[in-house]
């Protein structure tokens, strides 16, 4: 399982998240999750780079649920670290 860590924005982002989009961002967390261990994303999570953010990427977990998120330096030897950036709605993009 991938180690991870979230930004203080992303904290903040995700407190104001409905009920319902913290629910659909976990289980979309849940797919991802899954597929960093097997080295294939899926294509319904629609992961992307932000190009105003080289080396920051964009996970869609609802029509316009976006989170933001980077690879950190490993903490465990061999487990991928995940920083999340910022999550709410596409609007998130212009600060990634």
């Amino acid at each position: 399982m991938p180690t991870y860590q979230t930004l203080p924005r992303f904290t903040t982002d995700l407190e104001r998240l409905t009920p319902e989009q913290h629910h659909r961002f976990r289980q979309t967390v849940a797919a991802f999750v899954e597929d960093l261990r097997t080295g294939r994303l899926r294509a319904g999570l629609r992961v992307k780079g932000v190009r105003s953010a080289p080396g920051v990427f964009e996970l869609t977990w609802d029509g316009n649920g976006r989170a933001t998120w980077q690879y950190g330096p490993e903490i465990v030897q061999g487990v991928q670290h995940i920083i999340w950036r910022r999550i709410g709605t596409h609007d998130i993009l212009t600060r990634p």
